[in-house]
C-alpha cells in the first residue's frame, strides 16, 4: 500500500467523522481530515528540524519544525502522534507525546484538524529516509532566525506560531 492509499477519516468543521477516503483522494479533493504535529526536542532542549523528501504528497522538499502526519481511519490523535514521531525520528520507546492544543488549519484548498504535541527525545535519532531528506537540532533563537531563510511547510509554520502564542499565554516560554 502506498501513502496515497492509506484510509483517513473525513471530518466536519467540528472534528466529527463524516466519512472515509484514501489519502490521495482526500488531498486531491481537499477533504478535511486529521493531522498531528509533534515538536521533538533533544536533551539540550533543541528542536528537531528537517527537510521533507521530494516525494511527499503535500509540501515536498519543504522544511518543518514538527514531525507528524495524518491520523489514520479509526486512530486516535494520541496514538498517531506517538506512531508518527517514532517513525519519522527513527526511534522506539519514545515517551508518549504530551498533547497541547488543537486547531483547524485551512489554506489554499487544504483543510485538516491539527493536534499539536511536544515530546523530549533523548534517544539517538535515525530519521526515516522516505520522509526526511535532511535534519538537525536547532536552538530556539537559531530556529527563529531561519524562519525567513528557508521554505517551510505552511501548516507547520501556522502550528509553530500558534504554539508560541500558546506558550506565551501560559507563561511557559520555550519548552
Amino acid at each position: 500500500m502506498t501513502p496515497a492509499d492509506e484510509i483517513l477519516d473525513i471530518v466536519d468543521e467540528n472534528d466529527e467523522v463524516v466519512g472515509r477516503a484514501p489519502r490521495g483522494e482526500a488531498t486531491a479533493r481537499g477533504l478535511r481530515h486529521r493531522c498531528v504535529f509533534v515538536e521533538a526536542r533533544d536533551a539540550a532542549g533543541r528542536v528537531f528540524v528537517h527537510r521533507r523528501t521530494a516525494t511527499k504528497l503535500v509540501f515536498p522538499s519543504h522544511h518543518d519544525m514538527f514531525v507528524g502526519g495524518v491520523v489514520g481511519a479509526g486512530e486516535s490523535y494520541d496514538d498517531a502522534a506517538l506512531r508518527e514521531a517514532e517513525e519519522e525520528l527513527g526511534v522506539r520507546g519514545l515517551p508518549r507525546p504530551e498533547p497541547l492544543f488543537r486547531f483547524l488549519y485551512e489554506d489554499d484548498g487544504h483543510s485538516w484538524w491539527s493536534a499539536v504535541y511536544q515530546v523530549r527525545c533523548e534517544l539517538p535519532v535515525r530519521p526515516q529516509a522516505e520522509e526526511v531528506a535532511w535534519h538537525t537540532f536547532l536552538g530556539d533563537a537559531e530556529l527563529e532566525r531561519r524562519l525567513g531563510e528557508l521554505l517551510w511547510v505552511p501548516d507547520g509554520l501556522e502550528a509553530y506560531h500558534r504554539l508560541r502564542r500558546f506558550r506565551s499565554a501560559a507563561g511557559a516560554g520555550g519548552s
